[in-house]
């Protein structure tokens, strides 16, 4: 069953008349007349309507023409979804049936509602998400790719697309009409597919995320003339907890990420072991619910946008981003974790994307079903990743380097794996070697037990790889953030003390604060964390009071 048919209460919930009566602060009534379009796909919604008089028809329209009606609404009740926190375009058309009278509330009254009214903003948000969890089921109001589903880019698209909760549908043009004379006009060269068509009408042939994202309106227009109290580089956990509390104490806060919301924990099938989830949560449920709870108190999300480059020389600190665009802001949180770490074959390149993964959501589960694949790693992610893959695989070779799995996982994960029938865990064990086709797609994998020196080859397609991580701290190179010696960042006691200029009275940087004044990290990209998913969010909540502390001895502090 649907979201909407198991959940239709919670997701229509009718506001009585007192309780609309409340809103009239917030809001301006609007009437429209039978016909006229309230919200159009594609175009920027005007916020949330609560429907005083007449009735509206809610429709779900793709690029390519095709329509379907969803629901029909009338007194009492309101259109929206969670898009409209932040401003971003519609993704149904709403029609007035009959003389239409709306309370409309643009977005940032919206977000006000939220924390001035918190019974009623509690059943309004529950409803603005799982009206998004439904259009991301009926495959709603998001753009259309239009490619072979296994393509390198039509997975790279999709997963973009999944990981920042954004409805879309896959067409293959040889088994869809529509998809085919489409291809036929606009990408007679294979190398212009997966060809990416979107609500307004647009047609991009194979697009970077970032262009996808700024054609589908999912990046806010940059506000070039305002400072931020505190600019967040990183949507992992840890970033995304940064953002919530200092977002609901008042403060003005950005957050950037280069690809999506959730970082490596987002990636995660299931997590068993974060309080407070004895039936465990996945860490794109986790991470996606505290990405609404930023935007309702008023954090900005910056995604996909990449930080190339922080320049502390300024007042405020500048970061310059991909762009070409620049943002100023009193203090800087550092939390773009890691990177994922490579093998060392020499052609391991050619195929990623190809047949080597480095995460295991269900678009990559989905090209593996009923094959042998092979997992590379012994920590938890590797432990999360294999008992959701061999719901998929029929047979899962899971490789460890070290004597055991009990050096690097916990051990609920290896009593779990220790039971599955088709995975098999093969220790002191590498790959050698990886063999492919000359169109690059992989076909066959090498590994060697590194005790007895055998080697095994085996016709395998997919490889996931789950071997550690780097910090990704490239970007701040000739910033002055110290760094160790493995480049992860330098925080409190540990900067220093010849490379560290004080700016709190005490001598030395705060806790959680880096070798630049104003310059926080947390989470897995600073020295010394804790790599668990509780611990990142725990520093991204403890570094608040910090920002506070510093902000209150002098840096500016935004209005």
């Amino acid at each position: 069953m649907s979201t909407i048919d198991m959940r239709r209460e919670q997701m229509f919930p009718k506001l009585e008349s007192r309780e609309i009566d409340r809103l009239r602060r917030l809001g301006t009534v609007r009437r429209y007349a039978a016909g006229e379009a309230l919200f159009v796909t594609g175009e920027v919604a005007p916020g949330m309507a609560v429907l005083i008089r007449g009735s509206v028809r809610v429709t779900r329209r793709d690029p390519l023409g095709h329509s379907a009606p969803i629901v029909e609404q009338g007194p009492g009740e309101f259109i929206a979804e969670v898009g409209q926190l932040s401003g971003q375009p519609a993704l149904v058309d709403v029609n007035a049936i009959d003389d239409v009278e709306a309370l409309l509330i643009p977005s940032e009254k919206l977000r006000a509602l939220m924390i001035g009214e918190p019974e009623l903003g509690e059943r309004i948000m529950r409803a603005l998400i799982l009206r998004r969890v439904a259009l991301i089921e009926a495959r709603a109001g998001g753009p259309v790719l239009i490619g072979p589903e296994s393509s390198p880019d039509m997975v790279r698209l999709q997963g973009f697309l999944a990981r920042n909760a954004y409805p879309h549908q896959l067409l293959d043009p040889t088994q869809d009409r529509d998809a085919a004379e489409l291809v036929k006009r606009y990408a007679p060269d294979p190398a212009d597919l997966p060809l990416a068509v979107c609500p307004k009408g647009s047609i991009l042939k194979n697009p970077s995320e970032t262009e996808l994202a700024h054609a589908l309106g999912m990046v806010p227009i940059d506000e070039r003339n305002r400072t931020y109290d505190v600019a967040v580089v990183g949507a992992g956990p840890a970033g995304l907890s940064t953002a919530v509390y200092a977002a609901s104490e008042g403060l003005a806060v950005i957050v950037f990420d280069a690809r999506a919301f959730g970082g490596q924990a987002g990636a995660s099938a299931r997590i068993e072991n974060y309080l407070g989830f004895p039936t465990g949560i996945s860490g794109q449920a986790l991470t996606g619910r505290a990405y609404v709870q930023a935007q309702k108190f008023g954090a900005t999300m910056a995604i996909p946008t990449e930080v190339t480059r922080l320049d502390q020389a300024e007042t405020p600190v500048a970061l310059h981003l991909g762009n070409g665009r620049r943002v100023q802001a009193s203090t800087v949180v550092v939390a773009t974790g890691a990177r994922y770490r490579r093998l060392d074959v020499p052609n391991l390149r050619d195929f990623e994307g190809r047949g080597v993964w480095y995460w295991a959501s269900p678009i990559e589960a989905r090209l593996c079903r009923n094959e042998e694949i092979v997992l590379v790693g012994g920590g938890n992610s590797a432990g999360q990743a294999a008992v959701f893959l061999r719901s998929f695989a029929a047979k899962l070779w899971m490789l460890v380097r070290g004597a055991s799995l009990a050096e690097s996982m916990s051990q609920y994960l290896i009593d779990r794996i220790e039971a599955t029938d088709n995975i098999e865990v093969l220790t002191h064990t590498e790959i050698v070697a990886l063999h492919g086709s000359p169109e690059k797609q992989l076909e066959s994998v090498r590994w060697r037990n590194n005790v007895t020196g055998e080697q095994t080859e085996k016709p395998i397609r997919h490889v996931f790889l789950f071997i550690g991580a780097d910090p990704e701290t490239t970007w701040l190179k000739d910033t002055g953030v110290a760094l160790d010696a493995k480049n992860f960042i330098l925080t409190g006691s540990d900067v220093p003390s010849d490379v560290r200029r004080s700016n709190n009275g005490s001598g030395r940087p705060l806790p959680l604060e880096t070798s630049v004044p104003g310059v926080f990290a947390i989470g897995d990209v600073r020295s010394g964390s804790v790599k668990r998913v509780g611990a990142a969010i725990g520093e991204g909540a403890v570094v608040v009071a910090e920002l506070h502390t510093l902000l209150a001895n002098g840096a500016t502090v935004s209005r």
